[in-house]
């Protein structure tokens, strides 16, 4: 995606903003430093150059004499918009038509379409939000979830923006001193006490390892956490899957073998979202060249699961077989609940250790006691800081930022030179603004965070 080139961001820029489709109003957003005049040309029932921001104008859009839709036109006089340029939003009728009518008109009038994430990629070049506010905004159209939708909007207020931006003042106040030292190297003097930037070095891991633990549940709650339902054919995985959605989603037989290949739902408990698989059943000897196929897929999406639910006939599976079934995961690095099934057909209970959760899939009886055990798995991870780490960028980049502070203390306790501690601290501190962008210089870099956003936005 080439959108940085200079010159394309004196260029200004249209597209649709709503989703594509029929409905009832669509809106189109222009951006750039002749979107007043180029709007103006095409709505005559007022000067829109002559309107103060912030203000939303009722009339027709023409076209050659011809009115292509009545609109509503919405101000946003720079640098108080969202891309911090002018920028008009045009409100109109949510026909298809209509709208590539109206987009085709702004191009010939000079106008060129956006490219995805374009308008956002302005707004951070214009210093309206930093790099992983930018990123949050793609999290929050994204977000499928409550609790999703909650950590994109915290990191699009700028949750761990405002942590980054207090840990670097912190580092760039030593650092200076630091400086300071080395001009007047020859007189021997420390404008930084060591033990001093020992106690915030050590301050700014702690804060930065908390973060670093909070990845594996923001990552689960931003992607879902991927939940495979395994065991022997007929163990009623199908039926489980069904239960768990409240929806007829797998086809139920009794004949085993029925399901051939994976099948995914996505549920949603309290907020977090499982991406729920069911796979073919497990066993060793089958002629079935198909279902060995499926039995194929099923171990590829174990080796990926976050949460194994093994799911075993109650009525039909004593210790000693559950026992070596179970040792089939121990080199996977999911949690693995053991579900005994179809406890409808025992004439006295069989559970065997307090880890089993016994249901009837079919009765839908003990289903909310194996959400509950879902939910503990995934809400384990979460730790007290309100801010959590969800992007896979940010953190590496912590990563890399903590290495480097343990550097600095490597460094002090060898007592090296203050020339290479600030060299040190200096590479802390890259590592750090490549959170929220204000030391990113590769275009590339930018060009692939921004081409994964939808266009229009």
């Amino acid at each position: 995606m080439s959108i940085y080139n200079k010159q394309d961001l004196n260029d200004t820029i249209c597209a649709l903003a709503t989703a594509n489709g029929v409905g009832a109003i669509g809106v189109i957003r222009v951006s750039g430093n002749k979107a007043l005049e180029i709007v103006d040309s095409i709505f005559p029932d007022k000067s829109l150059i002559k309107q103060p921001s912030h203000t939303i104008h009722f009339g027709k859009i023409i076209s050659d004499s011809k009115i292509l839709d009545e609109v509503l036109v919405s101000l946003f006089i720079n640098p108080k918009s969202y891309t911090g340029e002018d920028t008009i939003e045009i409100s109109c009728h949510g026909s298809p038509f209509i709208q590539q009518q109206i987009l085709q008109l702004l191009v010939s009038k000079g106008c060129r379409l956006a490219k995805p994430g374009e308008f956002t990629l302005r707004a951070f070049l214009n210093k309206k939000l930093d790099l992983s506010q930018a990123e949050a905004v793609a999290d929050v159209i994204a977000s499928n979830s409550e609790e999703s939708h909650r950590t994109a909007m915290m990191q699009m207020r700028g949750g761990i923006s405002n942590q980054i931006a207090e840990m670097r003042e912190r580092l760039i106040n030593f650092a200076s001193l630091i400086e300071l030292e080395l001009d007047f190297a020859e007189e021997d003097v420390e404008f930084a006490k060591r033990e001093d930037l020992i106690r915030l070095v050590i301050q700014i891991k702690s804060i930065i390892e908390e973060l670093l633990a909070s990845f594996k549940y923001g990552n689960a709650i931003k992607n879902g956490i991927p939940t495979v339902i395994a065991g022997k054919p007929n163990a009623g995985k199908s039926t489980l899957l069904n239960a768990l959605i409240n929806e007829e989603r797998a086809i139920v037989s009794e004949i085993a073998g029925t399901t051939r290949d994976t099948i995914e739902e996505a549920f949603v408990i309290d907020g977090i979202v499982f991406r729920l698989i069911d796979t073919a059943g497990i066993r060793d000897n089958t002629a079935d060249s198909i279902e060995n196929i499926g039995i194929e897929r099923t171990f590829d999406k174990l080796q990926k699961a976050s949460i194994i639910i093994y799911l075993y006939d109650a009525s039909k599976t004593n210790t000693s077989e559950l026992i070596d079934e179970l040792s089939r995961f121990t080199n996977t690095n999911a949690v693995v609940i053991p579900v005994a099934n179809k406890i409808d057909l025992l004439t006295k209970p069989n559970t065997i250790d307090n880890n089993t959760i016994s249901l009837s899939a079919k009765d839908k009886t003990g289903i909310d006691l194996l959400k509950e055990r879902l939910l503990e798995i995934v809400r384990k991870d979460k730790v007290k800081n309100d801010v959590v780490l969800t992007n896979l960028r940010h953190y590496e980049a912590l990563q890399h930022a903590n290495d480097a502070l343990q550097i600095i203390l490597n460094g002090i306790d060898t007592q090296i030179t203050g020339e290479l501690l600030a060299f040190d601290i200096r590479k802390a501190l890259f590592h750090l603004g490549e959170i929220t962008g204000s030391t990113i210089t590769s275009d590339d870099l930018l060009a692939n965070i921004f081409s994964k956003f939808c266009i229009g936005k």
